[in-house]
């Protein structure tokens, strides 16, 4: 097995897609950790059973995508990782994109996460958000050198990429640290990418590398106003905005937070139950997550493996 290259991947009621995402990595060859985040179906038995040279991490409750990776980057990282590849349970790779993702990192340690392309299930179109991830305001060159059959480059820099299939290197981690675990589902990674920048590492593209992410067949849910789903969201949203490290001014939520009262105030006047309602719960929201993005950015900022448990 190569002892510097392991591959962290995180499940939750996983059996639809498990075998497909574990028949893609050389289990020969790399250390694959999984951390189940307290599964309800057979993942972990399966795993047990079948996948007896994995590393099982078996959780008794939902620790959340970002802190369950960071249990498994920590545990990598106490091995002797050099590099880690975040892998998502429903992400399978092809050929052999690990092994062109760790000859490019390996020879360009400026890029700290490095992303296959993501395509859907039958691999006949891109993912539909990772389109979005390379869309021509944060790279204007992917599209056009594809389709005007322009000579590819080696690697084209994003701003962000989802962390579906993130090789990350040492370097990085140990300068970043892990997800932020003010995010529990979603947001994590786009925080992290913020991070990635802030203290100087490239995110890359490779043009030549591919995975599939299998989860077109989701159902899009609507979110009906002030509903617990909704408070989620706008606190997801939220976060990402004001703990921002690149661009952090403590002012700017006092001053969103007055915004909100002002609404409060004119649903006052109108006696709109349902919007005074629900605007105090957003206040009291606010209130409540505001030390915590003072917190995170103040640790954010520090060049420092923050959030993993390391070895001394």
């Amino acid at each position: 097995m190569s002892h510097k290259t392991f591959i962290i991947i995180v499940t939750y009621n996983a059996m639809h897609w498990l075998d497909q995402c574990l028949g893609s990595i050389d289990l020969k060859q790399y250390d694959v950790v999984v951390v189940d985040n307290n599964s309800e179906d057979e993942t972990c038995s399966r795993i047990e059973s079948e996948y007896s040279q994995i590393k099982l991490f078996k959780e008794q409750q939902n620790l959340g995508f970002g802190q369950a990776n960071n249990k498994g980057i920590s545990y990598a990282l106490n091995q002797g990782a050099e590099h880690v590849l975040l892998l998502n349970q429903d992400a399978y790779l092809i050929d052999e994109a690990l092994e062109k993702l760790l000859y490019f990192q390996k020879n360009n340690p400026e890029y700290g996460i490095l992303s296959p392309i993501h395509t859907n299930a039958d691999q006949n179109r891109l993912d539909r958000n990772f389109s979005n991830y390379v869309k021509f305001d944060v790279n204007p060159d992917f599209y056009s050198d594809h389709v005007l059959e322009n000579k590819l480059k080696p690697v084209y820099v994003v701003p962000f990429v989802n962390a579906a299939g993130w090789l990350i290197s040492k370097e990085c981690l140990m300068t970043v640290g892990g997800f932020d675990p003010i995010f529990f589902h979603y947001g994590e990674d786009d925080n992290y990418c913020q991070r990635v920048l802030y203290h100087g590492f490239d995110i890359g593209v490779l043009p030549k590398v591919f995975m599939i992410h299998d989860r077109e067949d989701r159902p899009k849910v609507e979110i009906e106003k002030y509903s617990e789903a909704y408070f989620e969201q706008q606190e997801r949203r939220l976060k990402l905005m004001y703990a921002n490290v690149n661009a952090y001014d403590n002012s700017k939520l006092f001053n969103y937070r007055k915004k909100i009262k002002r609404q409060l105030l004119k649903a006052r006047l109108r006696q709109n139950k349902p919007a005074i309602k629900g605007l105090k719960s957003y206040l009291r929201m606010i209130d409540r997550f505001m030390p915590e993005i003072e917190k995170s950015v103040e640790i954010n900022k520090i060049q420092q493996p923050s959030y993993l448990v390391l070895n001394k």
